[in-house]
């Protein structure tokens, strides 16, 4: 019997109501003849119910603690799913992260997963039963203490019990009906894509599109599981996420997106020696801190500028971490800037076409919008900009891009 996982977010089972409606989605899924494992997020808005219990208490949290409190929420979700599941006649069971055997290492707030053993689960699916799994939570074999996968863990949770379980496809239902060429909200004109490389969702979902988390898609792209994008409250067709084909290089960019959550930290007259850009970087890795773009100004006078991007949510323990930084280097100042963002454009087909960077660069100067920084790779362009032209950026790179088409002259 084929094998489907569906996953729902917080959105479709933020009410009773909804989490009946899920029920139904799910229990035609098993009566149409699939063997059925649903993962579910924590009802709309008590992720950040709970996150803002324990700031209440204490802003500087234990974030194993803080892993404690905010895993409760999705183990309500699979409760009241899996009842409503049975009230309905279907024989459904929850499970949490840990009584599956998903087991991470001990990042707690951001764990990484490394393998799920699924014994309960393929014992469960024998004895015909609907699983019902909590999202975004797993287990630090070596304490024993319960982790986090970071905001958006439900998605990778599902993806990865598709690979683990050899499931047909991993169906993720939201509150949007498929993955656009723009936010829907930003540009009206934006078209929803039929397929889409996983190397082109990889960026896109990196890059600030919230559809689907970035770690999800790794791990499709790892281990081949197609992943369907769909609508929790319509049905109709949605977006296949797989591999690259060749129809999918004949379009240039498929998607322009942007991320808010960009924090710049600059630390200034830094000492042009090798081994100097290690020391900085491998310090922030060592606290979890991941960077994004990076800068180094040409060297005057043996002195340097860095300038680098973290997660807004980090700058806070970045901006510290680089003062000491800076004193131990014996560098200058340390400059934080919140107030920016980053746009970008991505498609497989910018590997073959020249010119495509450029005429992003144009467009934005056209508008008057100036460049901070840029990064680039086969598959996409990203720029810095002031985060105030952000929603201005998104709407004229799509239509240079996506609704005039593809010619790059």
């Amino acid at each position: 019997m084929s094998l489907v996982v569906m996953k729902f977010g917080g959105t479709s089972v933020g009410s009773i109501e909804k989490i009946k409606n899920v029920a139904k989605r799910v229990a035609k899924k098993k009566d149409e003849g699939y063997d059925v494992i649903v993962t579910v997020s924590a009802m709309a808005g008590e992720t950040d119910r709970l996150i803002n219990l324990i700031k209440e208490i204490e802003p500087k949290y234990d974030p194993r603690e803080y892993d404690m409190v905010v895993s409760t929420g999705e183990q309500v979700s699979i409760g009241l799913l899996a009842q409503a599941l049975k009230t309905m006649g279907y024989d459904a069971i929850s499970f949490t992260g840990f009584q599956i055997g998903m087991i991470t290492d001990g990042a707690h707030s951001k764990a990484r997963i490394k393998k799920i053993t699924g014994e309960r689960l393929r014992q469960a699916l024998k004895e015909g039963k609907i699983c019902v799994v909590a999202g975004f939570q797993g287990i630090f074999p070596e304490t024993g203490d319960i982790t986090t996968l970071g905001r958006g863990g439900s998605d990778t949770t599902a993806v990865a019990i598709a690979a683990a379980m050899k499931a047909n496809v991993c169906e993720i239902y939201t509150d949007v009906d498929g993955v656009y060429t723009a936010d829907p909200r930003i540009v009206k004109n934006a078209k929803k894509l039929d397929k889409i490389s996983y190397e082109e969702m990889l960026e896109l979902a990196s890059l600030g599109a919230k559809v689907l988390q970035s770690r999800s898609v790794e791990f499709g792209m790892k281990y081949g599981v197609d992943i369907m994008v769909l609508s929790s409250f319509e049905e109709k067709p949605g977006t296949l996420v797989t591999k690259e084909d060749k129809d999918m290089e004949k379009v240039i960019v498929s998607g322009v997106t942007c991320d808010k959550n960009q924090a710049k930290i600059t630390i200034t007259e830094v000492p042009d020696r090798p081994g100097i850009a290690a020391d900085i970087f491998e310090e922030l890795a060592n606290h979890n801190i991941n960077v994004d773009m990076i800068v180094q100004n040409v060297s005057t006078q043996g002195k340097t500028d860095i300038s680098f991007t973290v997660a807004q949510t980090d700058l806070l323990r970045a901006h510290e971490l680089c003062k000491k930084i800076s004193k131990k280097i014996e560098a200058s100042k340390v400059l934080a800037d919140e107030n920016i963002a980053k746009v970008s454009i991505v498609g497989v087909g910018m590997k073959s076409h020249a010119g495509v960077a450029a005429k992003m660069f144009k467009t934005l100067a056209e508008n008057n919008i100036n460049i901070q920084m840029i990064s680039t790779s086969e598959i996409k362009t990203s720029c810095v900009i002031d985060e105030k032209f952000t929603e201005l950026a998104v709407r004229v790179l799509h239509d240079k891009f996506v609704r005039e088409g593809d010619d790059v002259s």
